[in-house]
């Protein structure tokens, strides 16, 4: 029965006169989303709103999946329009959606009628007066409450007359795009993808790199992180997955730096490249899923080490998120079952039996000069061995 989506925002009714600008892009969000979605859509502002319009047939639960998925989106109310065709049918269309959609109608209920056209005969008191009379009659279970009812019938007069009851929720946040770009440090693990949803959520394009280690990980778990990647992706649009061949570092680095500070000095050189590309690709910031405590690695005294090599910001959405909060996060966007997998990654295959918790910074640096003779080489190959993997969520729009 439904025809058409009102789409709500929140932040975005702050942003003034620069309004306009996150409006459309959330728009061409919207339609990155349904591109390929069955059913073809107009999409279109009016006197402050929003809506999606199906122009013929579409399916219902991929179009509401899909926009559930668009950040800056806070709720997507299917709408039924029919066009002004005087009062008396006007009620008699609002009886029958109500009927259709609530069909036990023995809840309370006020009907919050909102005139835009001002030349429309009726004000808003008594349009809902008499759709609220028309409703009663027909359903003497009902009742009314304007102070906290169960149901609100919203009746919008513009050009058309918009019908809506339900408000599912949309995922909040900011348009995808309205926040610059940023590199999202990706690995098979449960933490980063979350990360990285967390910081799109604010309106930052992703893009992001992992560091592969062959033959110490197989190219199940490179294809791990790209499954990730996608799915990642269905929120953000495309990704930009940047893959580093990290072995031979790593192997330099285990032979000639003390093994307890391998993790910090890895990390120490994640870093460094991921900013390089980062820097090359316009990206304003790094993105990791660290959280302050979790391994030894996420110290605060580990994180100062890591820290010191960048020059760009680097944002940790998760840093003070317990485990069970990350988990809980992973499954609301559907990244756990996929992260669990069992491929281990770089990180965890040259770990050492005991990493240092508190690393000295001078020592960390001093120990780095170890690695003078042959590391800038190894960092250069590794950059110019890039591999770059466009990945799309299944169905999303190019």
């Amino acid at each position: 029965m439904f025809k058409a989506f009102l789409i709500k925002y929140a932040e975005i009714g702050v942003k003034g006169k620069n309004r306009y600008l996150f409006e459309d892009a959330l728009i061409h969000q919207m339609k990155m989303a349904l591109k390929n979605c069955e059913g073809a859509f107009l999409i279109h502002k009016t006197q402050g709103r929003i809506y999606v319009e199906a122009q013929g047939e579409f399916d219902y639960e991929e179009t509401v999946e899909r926009l559930k998925r668009v950040f800056g989106i806070s709720s997507i109310c299917p709408v039924v329009y029919v066009e002004d065709e005087g009062f008396e049918k006007l009620c008699s269309t609002v009886v029958s959606y109500f009927g259709q959609v609530h069909p036990d109608c023995a809840e309370t209920f006020k009907v919050n009628a909102r005139r835009a056209r001002k030349d429309y005969p009726k004000e808003s008191m008594e349009i809902n007066a008499g759709l609220g009379e028309a409703i009663l009659n027909a359903y003497p279970k009902m009742r009314v409450d304007v102070r906290e009812p169960k149901i609100v019938v919203n009746v919008e007069i513009r050009e058309k007359i918009y019908i809506y009851s339900l408000e599912i929720p949309g995922p909040g946040g900011m348009p995808v795009g309205t926040g610059g770009k940023a590199m999202l440090l990706l690995s098979g693990g449960i933490d980063s993808p979350v990360a990285g949803y967390m910081i799109a959520k604010r309106g930052v394009k992703i893009d992001a790199v992992y560091f592969h280690a062959p033959p110490y990980t197989s190219e199940w778990a490179k294809q791990k992180v790209v499954d990730l990647a996608r799915k990642v992706a269905r929120y953000t649009g495309p990704v930009y997955l940047h893959v580093i061949n990290f072995t031979d570092i790593q192997l330099y680095i285990y032979e000639k730096c003390p093994h307890e500070e391998l993790t910090i000095l890895m990390r120490r050189y994640m870093m460094r490249i991921a900013e390089q590309i980062a820097v090359q690709t316009g990206c304003l910031g790094l993105i990791t899923g660290e959280s302050i405590g979790q391994v030894a690695s996420q110290t605060m005294s580990s994180l100062v080490a890591t820290n010191e090599v960048c020059n760009l910001p680097v944002y940790r959405p998760l840093i003070g998120f317990d485990k069970q909060e990350i988990v809980e996060l992973s499954q609301k966007i559907g990244t756990f079952e996929t992260s669990i997998l069992p491929y281990e990654d770089c990180c965890t295959i040259f770990v050492a039996k005991h990493p240092v918790t508190k690393p000295n910074l001078n020592v960390i640096r001093r120990h780095e000069h170890n690695l003078d003779e042959k590391i800038e080489e190894l960092v250069r190959t590794a950059l110019e061995t890039d591999e770059l993997i466009i990945v799309e969520a299944d169905g999303y729009g190019k």
